[in-house]
């Protein structure tokens, strides 16, 4: 059955042009028009850009310019490399034993990636899905320990690795870091926006959680556990102190301790230092530079809700 409009006319238009039509009961369109800002307060802004990228990338150019020089010249002109040379890279690579440590950095980021990934999704989907007593406090608990330093759990960490003999090993490296907060955090919000319908119907349809979490929620929030994962690796890769502590074997250092020990045998070549922080770095970057997007869009997903 077809709706009659009312159409009133508007103002008459000249011969020749068209004219001017009002529909009674539509909205009239609303455009939001946001300033742009002026020439100065955008100059502003790439000075401001300029600032922050100069602050940030100095001192990796320094760093790289100074793992290519010799070492007689890495206090010359530092700014600037008269000598290009890729040999003390290799060097470091020998002599930093930097092979043996990113292969032990690998394993315990891996471990610890996979971990925090599984922990942190079963988690947020509990306390965003499931209904059970005290889950408010229980949530509020988990979130409070994000306000604790890690320097404040070292001790009894450190103790309890000692207890159970796990010095010196993989799992001494990685048990106490299989479980993030922050993870949970992050995806409790994401799993938050889904709608609710989705879950009914499945529940109608005679699916469990284990299912709808498989089919329907680990796609829908798979951008946020990407970044999730890289925070997670790049925060394991870089760890220092807690290697530090429990290791006391070359053989079982990561690469942040394993440059410690570089350090300590070549103070007097600095330049080997710094192309072991080089090649120590480059997981980094390429992690950065292959996942960026993801690490956007999953830090962004559940930041609006609706």
């Amino acid at each position: 059955m077809a709706t009659d409009r009312t159409i009133v006319p508007g103002n008459a238009a000249p011969p020749g042009e068209p004219g001017t039509a009002t529909v009674l009961g539509s909205r009239p369109s609303r455009r939001k028009h946001f300033d742009e800002p002026s020439g100065v307060g955008r100059l502003a802004r790439y000075a401001l850009l300029c600032l922050v990228a100069f602050v940030v990338l100095f001192p990796i150019y320094t760093t790289v310019v100074a793992a290519l020089k010799p070492g007689s010249e890495v206090l010359q002109n530092p700014l600037v490399p008269t000598t290009v040379t890729f040999d003390v890279l290799v060097e470091a690579w020998n002599e930093g034993r930097l092979g043996r440590y990113l292969f032990n950095s690998f394993v315990v980021a891996f471990i610890v990636t996979i971990a925090q990934v599984v922990t942190s999704v079963l988690a947020a989907y509990a306390f965003a899905i499931l209904e059970f007593p005290g889950k408010r406090l229980i949530f509020l608990v988990f979130v409070a320990t994000l306000l604790v330093p890690l320097e404040a759990t070292l001790v009894v960490n450190l103790e309890t690795v000692d207890g159970l003999g796990w010095l010196n090993t993989y799992q001494g490296l990685s048990v106490p870091f299989l479980a993030t907060a922050f993870g949970i955090f992050l995806l409790r919000q994401v799993f938050l926006t889904l709608p609710r319908d989705l879950r009914d119907a499945a529940a109608i349809d005679g699916v469990g959680h284990l299912g709808f979490l498989r089919h329907v929620g680990l796609p829908l929030v798979r951008p946020t556990i990407g970044a999730l994962a890289l925070f997670s690796f790049l925060g394991t890769w870089n760890q220092y102190l807690w290697p530090t502590l429990v290791v006391n074997e070359a053989d079982m250092n990561t690469v942040q301790s394993g440059l410690r020990l570089l350090r300590r045998s070549t103070l007097t070549e600095p330049n080997l230092v710094m192309a072991g922080t080089v090649i120590a770095a480059v997981p980094i970057f390429i992690a950065l530079f292959v996942f960026q997007r993801q690490l956007v869009r999953g830090l962004t997903a559940g930041a609006v809700k609706g």
